[in-house]
């Protein structure tokens, strides 16, 4: 469904260049959920910037079904980590949904419905006239992947979406995309620094190198579909599978420089 084809970023030019994203390939499915982790500084970011066609790729391209992005997919919707940001304060939850939709020129019916919908499966209904102020920070990353669904997009690209929020929130919105993404079958790419998150959500996870990155490794996640806080976290797959990923990203990551002694 998705290509990632040699991709790469550089920013600047000359001496002051600076390579973010090497050469990375790989692709997503239909109907999969990919989790993207790596060591802080990794390229991250720009990689989903340059997946969602919000960047240009120095090298290489990006392809939606076999079409290649240079522009936001009419296809494709975005969740970021900056809830806050991303949301218009002085537009209630309603008008934030739904702001999207113009885009799509849709009847006035037809957007409501979509709109009440999207907000029902992350269980916001009561607060459809609230402003964003109002709510909490879980609360926000609701409406702003509410935001998302109500643009019925085949493939959703989340950025850290959970990494602003306490540890029960998170757990929370990990169980609700979980299903948000059965309920609405969207394929989903997933850029996280949890490596613990990482094992619990995906199908698969792609681990990138440190900067300028390459892909590290692919690992099919081998655990039951239906997933459950307590217990797909105490099966041994999963914590091997956090292993694994934990030792992947630390054995490529540079050795810290040695200390002096004091005189």
């Amino acid at each position: 469904m998705l290509n990632v084809d040699h991709l790469g970023k550089t920013y600047g030019e000359g001496s002051d260049a600076v390579e973010a994203i090497g050469d990375l390939e790989f692709e997503v499915r239909e109907n999969e959920f990919v989790c993207i982790v790596g060591p802080s500084g990794c390229g991250k970011t720009t990689l989903l910037k340059c997946m969602s066609g919000l960047l240009a790729p120095s090298r290489g391209e990006v392809r939606l079904h076999d079409q290649r992005i240079d522009g936001p997919p009419e296809r494709m919707a975005l969740v970021f980590q900056e809830y806050g940001r991303s949301l218009y304060p002085w537009m209630s939850v309603r008008q934030n949904v739904a702001f999207p939709l113009r885009r799509k020129r849709l009847g006035k019916d037809e957007a409501s419905n979509l709109v009440e919908q999207a907000v029902e499966s992350v269980d916001l209904t009561g607060f459809l006239d609230r402003y964003p102020w109002e709510l909490s920070g879980g609360m926000q990353q609701r409406v702003a992947i509410a935001r998302a669904l109500a643009y019925q997009p085949e493939i959703l690209l989340m950025d850290e979406p959970f990494a602003s929020v306490d540890a029960q929130t998170r757990a929370d919105l990990e169980d609700l995309i979980l299903e948000v993404r059965r309920q609405y079958g969207v394929t989903v790419v997933f850029v996280t620094h949890d490596i613990d998150e990482s094992v619990y959500l995906g199908d698969r996870i792609v681990v990138l190198t440190p900067a300028p990155t390459t892909v590290q490794e692919t690992l099919d996640v081998d655990l039951p579909a239906a997933r459950d806080q307590l217990e797909t976290k105490e099966l041994p797959e999963f914590a091997r599978l956090r292993a694994h990923v934990y030792r992947s990203i630390k054995r490529k990551q540079p050795a810290a420089e040695p200390e002096h002694a004091a005189a």
